[in-house]
């Protein structure tokens, strides 16, 4: 008995997603890292008293050709005691990102809520274990509500941008 496979003679089937918005990743790296322990000494006497951490956190857009964007999740931050510096964290996290059949109103919603959503799961990963193998409990990050992060610059007067 013969195979078929569907294709009714070798006819190709027609895209069903032509028309479709779609959002597809290109690829996900690491731009910039850095951590710094200014006195590996401390990991004797433990944290001080008071510690405390301090945490920023930046979407960045970029228009790189023709429907692609590379979104970029910043962090810095600070840990520190009373006694000084625990350590410092810089990170800078892209993804390159298709955006194709989007509405014109629809695109900086989905680069600036959509694409870091996506993104910052690998965010997290990475800061739990860079502060781990830093010698210290690893962070782990909360979750970021870009959806809300969005509407309040945008209520603020401060609409973010692509570059």
């Amino acid at each position: 008995m013969a195979e078929t496979n569907g294709t009714n003679g070798g006819t190709e089937q027609p895209d069903l997603s032509a028309g479709q918005p779609q959002v597809n990743v290109i690829g996900q790296y690491i731009k910039d890292l850095s951590f710094e322990c200014p006195d590996p000494t401390r990991f004797f006497r433990g944290p001080g008293n008071n510690p405390n951490l301090q945490l920023n956190f930046n979407v960045q857009v970029n228009n790189v050709q023709d429907g692609v964007f590379e979104v970029g999740l910043s962090l810095e931050g600070e840990a520190k005691s009373d006694e000084g510096v625990l350590y410092n964290i810089e990170l800078l996290y892209a993804g390159a990102f298709h955006l194709k059949n989007l509405p014109q109103e629809a695109i900086q919603p989905v680069l600036f809520i959509e694409c870091p959503a996506l993104l910052f799961p690998f965010v997290r990963r990475l800061v739990a274990d860079l502060t781990r193998e830093g010698g210290f409990p690893p962070l782990l990050l909360d979750p970021i509500d870009f959806a809300g992060l969005y509407r309040r610059r945008a209520a603020e007067g401060q609409q973010p941008t692509v570059s």
